[in-house]
């Protein structure tokens, strides 16, 4: 299973204690893919239709511990693909639709829906109302990436209205800045940042989910952090390298033309070292000499040395055998 599925797994059984928390997650649920049907006879009944077997069961739980009402549920076959089941819950009875939309706010007083079937914001006043409104939206229409590859969550929505509502959800929680961008007929609420991922898994109760994202993170940084440092450790032996191969260009240069007997005798006796040392670093060639001197006094004698071979050069017009 995908870490998404595993998380939307962990989710469908993480249900509120109270009933308000109850009714905001199953208003979530039929705000997103739930519809209402208008009898002949003027009378509203329910469905709620999800490709998930675990929205499915919780939107039937949810039903009958916070309104006492049994849904029927039919599973079909999903004709466009023929491979995925769609379980359809119904609920035929009108007044027991119209109970449940009233308390979703979305059947109004003078009998009209609101429009997309929006949940009025008086639903998910209360902070833990909200988490459970965001964890229902999550499970119905929500992602999330292999956070192995990257870190991507988004939860799509069908009006640029839900959309707005649900991103001012998860951001009225500390630590959080989801955006929106439009796709095709869609509006996608998304967060591209780890640390945010794992406070709205924190947010939606998804703990088990966070305390994996989060092993994943410290195993990222830890690579990352070992990899910044055998770059760096390369690029300075690299730079070690290059550095001293001129020194012993310089050296060479002034041994050629004309003898490195001519260089005062501290400087002499360095430079036979260095030749001597191709590859050592500056504190160990100090130590090398007859009187021992630190880095700093080593790196001193050599920009010596290499001036002396630049005055060489520039004496023979830049040119050098």
């Amino acid at each position: 299973m995908s870490f998404s599925s595993d998380v939307k797994e962990e989710l469908s059984r993480q249900y509120g204690h109270a009933r308000h928390c109850q009714i905001a997650e199953l208003a979530a649920i039929f705000s997103t893919c739930g519809s209402v049907m208008l009898s002949a006879q003027d009378e509203f009944s329910m469905r709620i239709s999800t490709e998930n077997v675990g929205v499915a069961q919780k939107a039937y739980k949810l039903c009958k511990i916070a309104f006492e009402i049994t849904p029927e549920i039919t599973i079909r076959p999903f004709v466009k693909f023929g491979r995925n089941k769609v379980y359809i819950l119904l609920i035929r009875n009108a007044k027991s639709a119209e109970r449940i939309l009233k308390a979703f706010r979305i059947l109004k007083a003078d009998g009209a829906l609101a429009e997309n079937l929006m949940v009025d914001d008086l639903v998910v006043q209360q902070t833990c109302c909200k988490r459970a409104y965001i964890r229902g939206t999550f499970l119905t229409c929500g992602s999330f990436s292999d956070p192995t590859k990257h870190y991507h969550c988004e939860i799509v929505c069908q009006s640029e209205e839900k959309a707005v509502q649900i991103r001012d959800m998860i951001n009225s929680f500390e630590g959080i800045d989801a955006k929106i961008v439009p796709r095709k007929n869609s509006f996608v609420v998304y967060l591209k940042e780890g640390t945010q991922i794992v406070e709205l898994l924190n947010v939606m109760e998804g703990h088990k989910a966070l305390m994996e994202l989060e092993n994943v993170r410290i195993l990222k940084e830890m690579r990352n952090h070992v990899n910044r440092q055998v770059n760096c450790e390369a690029a300075n032996l690299n730079k070690t390298a290059v550095t001293a191969a001129k020194q012993i260009k310089d050296i060479e240069l002034i041994r050629d033309t004309v003898g490195l007997s001519s260089l005062p005798e501290n400087l002499e006796e360095l430079a036979y070292v260095r030749l001597e040392y191709p590859e050592a670093p500056l504190k160990d060639l100090g130590q090398y000499l007859a009187s021992p001197i630190g880095k700093s006094g080593v790196n001193h004698r050599l920009k010596k040395i290499s001036e002396i071979a630049d005055g060489l050069r520039n004496a023979r017009g830049g040119k050098e055998e």
